[in-house]
C-alpha cells in the first residue's frame, strides 16, 4: 500500500493514476469516493456540514483501505493532518509527501479549473496569508511521511523508485 499525501494542488491524484499503472497497482482517490459515496462534490459536503463533518467522513474512507493490497491511495490534502489518520496510513504502508512551496500552489491555483473548498473567496493577498499559516500547520504531519518528493518535478517513476529503494533497504526485500 502507498499513500500519497500532501497538499492541494500537488498532483496525488494524478501522479497516483500513472504510479498505479506503473506498478500494476489499484487506484483509490479519497476524495473521489467520498464524492461518489455521498453522491455531492466535496466542496457542498464542506459548505453545507463543514470542515468537521467533513474530517469524520475522510477518516472513515481513509480507514476503509486497511484491507486493500497492492493499492495506491491518493489522499485529500487535510487527511494525514490528525494524528490518527497519519499513524494508520504510517502503519499501513509507505507514505509519500509530495511537496510544495506556498509559490508552487498559488500558481496551480491560479491556473486550475478545480475549486477548493478552503481557498474560495480570498483575493490574492489574503489567499498568500492563509496558505503560509495552513502549510506551515500541516507540515509536521506531512513531515512524518517515509518519503519526501518535490511535487512540482515529481514523477511517477520517481515515486516508484525512492518506494522500491526505501522497501529495499528497510526489509532487503524487492519491491
Amino acid at each position: 500500500m502507498i499513500y500519497l499525501i500532501g497538499y492541494s494542488y500537488g498532483g496525488k491524484s494524478t501522479v497516483g493514476r500513472q504510479l498505479a499503472k506503473l506498478l500494476g497497482y489499484d487506484i483509490f482517490d479519497t476524495d473521489r469516493a467520498i464524492e461518489t459515496k455521498y453522491h455531492t462534490s466535496l466542496q457542498l459536503l464542506f459548505s453545507r456540514y463543514g470542515e468537521k463533518a467533513f474530517r469524520i467522513i475522510e477518516r472513515q474512507v481513509l480507514f476503509s483501505t486497511a484491507g486493500m493490497n497492492r493499492t495506491v491511495v491518493a489522499t485529500g490534502g487535510g487527511t494525514a493532518c490528525s494524528d490518527e489518520n497519519i499513524r494508520f496510513m504510517l502503519e499501513h504502508g509507505i507514505v509519500v509527501h509530495l511537496e510544495m512551496t506556498v509559490d508552487d500552489i498559488m500558481l496551480r491555483h491560479a491556473t486550475s479549473r478545480k475549486v477548493r473548498p478552503l481557498l474560495q473567496g480570498m483575493d490574492d493577498d489574503e489567499r498568500r496569508v492563509f496558505l503560509e499559516e495552513h502549510l506551515a500547520s500541516r507540515l509536521p504531519y506531512y513531515r512524518q511521511a517515509h518519503v519526501e518528493l518535490r511535487a512540482v518535478d515529481v514523477t511517477a517513476e520517481k515515486i516508484a523508485d525512492a518506494v522500491r529503494a526505501l522497501v529495499h533497504s528497510e526489509n532487503g526485500e524487492e519491491y
